[in-house]
């Protein structure tokens, strides 16, 4: 904390653990520690406060819980002393079915672990922007090497990550090599993803003849299209994972404000003349295959283990520009 402004008369004898400066002496000192970064180190970090709706949840899930081991139990029972066989058969079932349910929660608890790990080292790495140490991170990139270490295509980039960690000597290069050997690849493979969804979902948006088998056709290739993400980054998570990052992905749409139809949409759509004057139903398809891009540029967003250090983020432009190029040759080929 930087002391507060005080006078001094000149001439006085300096006081202890002061300078006194003659007439052209130059005195160098030490600079004070920001104010706004000392209380920003200081402050106290949010806990989660209690919720009743969590409370209820749990309460309600071990409620069922019993009432299902319960029944299970009355169940097998009632069969055993009607007929053992039937009731062999009846705990057989429920043994395979405990043992399923069992993995199912592993891959549920897999998941999320994995989630998280991307989060805190995506975290990490934006703290480390903002100031860090060498050694954090050396160590960050350590950690991102081994989150794909068992991926054939990232050998390379994590041979030449390796190689060229001892002749770095700033944060932020070390950052700017690991996403350049890591993440730049599988940037340009979530990029394809989404061009193709997008393309999928305007063709077929603009030649179904019901509203309804748009809305379930775009759901079915937004979850295809978040699971494809999360497969690139970080592995492709179950069903709960996989609403979970729905919920981010939502999330980050609503701060970023990516559902408006904001100006990359609507110079994309205008950019769209011929296949509006053409047909108003294919002009809904290109309007649902922005839509279907920019979902997938908020989920490479959220999956992304780094933020974006020396790389540039993808616009919307930049990945539906071929999907655009490729809808107007169809439209002037028709």
């Amino acid at each position: 904390m930087s002391k507060a402004p005080r006078a001094i008369r000149l001439g006085e004898p300096a006081a202890e653990g002061e300078l006194r400066l003659g007439q052209g002496d130059v005195a160098v000192l030490p600079e004070s520690e920001p104010i706004d970064l000392v209380e920003a180190a200081a402050a106290p970090v949010a806990r989660r406060r209690f919720s009743f709706g969590s409370l209820f949840v749990a309460g309600l899930s071990g409620f069922l819980a019993l009432a299902a081991g319960v029944w299970a139990q009355n169940t097998v029972t009632s069969l055993m002393s009607q007929n053992p066989v039937l009731g062999y058969a009846a705990l057989a079932c429920a043994v395979v079915a405990g043992f399923a349910l069992l993995v199912m929660l592993g891959r549920v608890l897999r998941d999320i672990l994995r989630e998280r790990k991307v989060e805190a080292l995506r975290e990490r790495a934006s703290g480390l922007l903002l100031g860090g140490t060498l050694d954090d991170a050396k160590s960050l990139a350590g950690d991102l090497a081994g989150l794909y270490k068992g991926r054939a295509e990232t050998a390379k980039g994590r041979a030449e990550l390796d190689a060229a960690l001892p002749q770095l000597f700033a944060p932020r290069d070390v950052l700017s090599v690991a996403e350049r050997t890591l993440l730049v690849p599988l940037d340009a493979q979530a990029q394809a993803q989404i061009a193709i969804a997008a393309r999928r979902v305007s063709l077929v948006t603009a030649v179904s003849p019901r509203a309804i088998v748009d809305v379930v056709f775009v759901l079915v290739a937004c979850a295809r299209l978040l699971r494809s993400i999360a497969g690139i980054y970080a592995g492709r998570p179950g069903t709960l994972g996989l609403l979970r990052l729905a919920r981010q992905v939502l999330n980050h749409l609503v701060l970023t404000g990516g559902m408006a139809a904001g100006d990359a949409v609507i110079q994309q759509v205008l950019g769209q003349g011929l296949a509006a004057k053409l047909s108003a139903k294919l002009g809904e398809g290109v309007i649902n295959g922005m839509l279907t891009a920019r979902i997938g540029l908020a989920a490479l967003a959220v999956c992304r283990p780094l933020p974006f250090v020396e790389a540039q983020a993808p616009t919307l432009s930049e990945v539906a520009g071929d999907f655009a190029n490729w809808r107007g040759g169809k439209a002037e080929q028709g």
